[in-house]
């Protein structure tokens, strides 16, 4: 840009001319379109059912009772999980809700 250059000339480079584009007051007449075919949306898919996946489960064996050296009581716990610290320390956990004493017997996978 010239450094010489006037307010105005740079308003015209910036915003164009001063003159105004001639403005319509008539609203453009749309011409009515007779080729326009309506057509129903397919059918939608239908949605497979989804097989259900495996879920590792292990089965957790307790021996519970509320004495000590008592009476005892064979639980069995599942876990949906394939670690044998958490399938215990879930069965441990819901056993401790009811019983005083608990012991883990086994630990299988399912």
């Amino acid at each position: 840009m010239n450094p010489d250059s006037t307010e105005e000339e740079m308003r015209r480079a910036l915003f164009g001319g001063s003159e105004q584009a001639p403005q319509c007051s008539e609203p453009p007449v749309q011409k009515p379109v007779s080729d326009i075919v309506i057509t129903q949306p397919a059918k939608v898919a239908e949605k497979k059912k989804v097989a259900k996946t495996f879920t590792p489960r292990l089965r957790v064996t307790l021996r519970v009772g509320n004495e000590f050296e008592g009476e005892t009581h064979e639980m069995v716990h599942e876990a949906d999980t394939l670690s044998t610290l958490l399938a215990e320390q879930e069965a441990t956990r819901a056993a401790k809700k009811k019983f005083r004493f608990v012991k883990v017997v086994s630990i299988k996978s399912m």
